[in-house]
């Protein structure tokens, strides 16, 4: 039987100061699977945020499940999402969640695709209220002209690797910015975002050991909407694609603070 093992933030914290940098609610002494090969839905609309998968933890099964990348509607303007990740420290992968902010704060590295290369963002920007998107990293085809613009993104990072730190894991540090932003306001998670988890958590097909890291459900077009048109399965990686854990041609990846023209 897979053994883990849930603790206290504060105890995985003191273990390794790299965890202090975001909220820690749970930790386990396997690591998460390889990030699946997705591409990204059509954006529903104006105002909405991409937010990638990732791997959770299901204590009860003793199991990773997929969550599925998904389109957020903002919680106000100006905000940016900065991913969760997982982490290896003390002996033990912790998670931190993600959150929202005025800037896109430390992911562990890790190379979510799409603009989120491993560090920063360069998926788009604010601007007068409202968010201008870069096509050549989202699947926009469904938002006005006047909200897209074109910046090649290079890719900084072919690993398909969900975690930081420990045998295998990115190896990237957090830098004093990344500090900084660590220590300034942040918004939790919306419900929307929540629910959708909630939900990924229940539907066996997401357990990674059922779908041995190839989900029939790896990305939504909105949170929860787990049976949709547009959802998109997982598939094998090209052997072309420098990027495996997206799909070309929405590419993505590099450095980025969000604001980028």
């Amino acid at each position: 039987m897979k053994k883990y093992l849930l603790s206290f933030a504060l105890v995985i914290a003191a273990l390794c100061p790299l965890i202090s940098q975001a909220g820690v609610e749970l930790s386990v002494n396997i690591a998460p699977p390889p990030l699946p090969v997705y591409a990204q839905p059509p954006i529903p609309g104006d105002g909405y945020m991409w937010t990638p998968g990732y791997w959770s933890w299901n204590a009860n099964d003793g199991d990773y499940y997929w969550v599925p990348g998904t389109w957020v509607l903002a919680p106000y303007a100006g905000a940016l999402w900065t991913p969760g990740y997982w982490g290896w420290g003390g002996g033990f992968y912790a998670w931190h969640h993600g959150y929202w902010g005025a800037h896109i704060g430390y992911y562990g590295g890790v190379n979510y695709g799409f603009g989120y290369g491993g560090v920063g963002y360069q998926g788009g920007y604010w601007n007068n209220g409202a968010f201008i998107y870069n096509r050549s990293v989202n699947n926009v085809r469904n938002i006005n002209n006047a909200h897209i613009y074109n910046e090649h993104v290079t890719y900084n990072n072919s690993s398909r690797v969900s975690f930081n730190g420990g045998k295998g894991g990115v190896n990237m540090q957090p830098t004093k910015s990344d500090e900084m932003i660590s220590n300034m306001p942040h918004g939790v998670r919306t419900e929307n975002q929540v629910n959708h988890e909630t939900v990924s958590l229940s539907t066996q097909g997401q357990r990674a050991s059922v779908n041995h890291g190839m989900p029939k459900i790896a990305a939504t077009p909105e949170p929860g909407k787990f049976s949709s048109p547009n959802v998109v399965a997982a598939h094998e990686p090209a052997a072309h694609n420098a990027q495996p854990h997206q799909s070309a041609p929405h590419g993505g990846g590099g450095h980025g603070s969000g604001h980028h023209k």
